[in-house]
């Protein structure tokens, strides 16, 4: 696989969040979600330096935000971003999701 057949090629960071929630508040937290997502999205698009972004919501009670970065200075944008900042992590907090603290990775290898 050629470099430009990799996903993402112009990424060198990948950032990682996670939270746990008790799964019986699965569909409050789906539907936090699918709010935020609405400002955070746009917000996201806007920022220099993102290569792709993903969320998932687990029943079993676990959130996650992975995020693809072409430098650590980029990454760190979400930290101060006020729509994630402000907006989303607090909605999560009010329905008792636990966040671990995020953590930036650089691309050891990829397939």
């Amino acid at each position: 696989m050629t470099t430009s057949d990799q996903p993402f090629p112009g990424a060198k960071i990948v950032r990682l969040s996670r939270g746990t929630f008790e799964p019986a508040r699965y569909a409050d937290i789906q539907q936090a979600n699918r709010r935020t997502s609405e400002n955070l999205v746009p917000a996201i698009r806007q920022l220099p330096g993102v290569q792709a972004y993903f969320a998932g919501i687990s029943p079993s009670g676990s959130i996650v935000q992975v995020s693809f970065w072409d430098s650590e200075e980029h990454a760190d944008q979400m930290s101060r971003l006020p729509e994630m900042v402000v907006r989303a992590r607090k909605e999560f907090e009010g329905l008792d999701v636990a966040f671990i603290p995020i953590v930036n990775h650089a691309i050891a290898w990829r397939l």
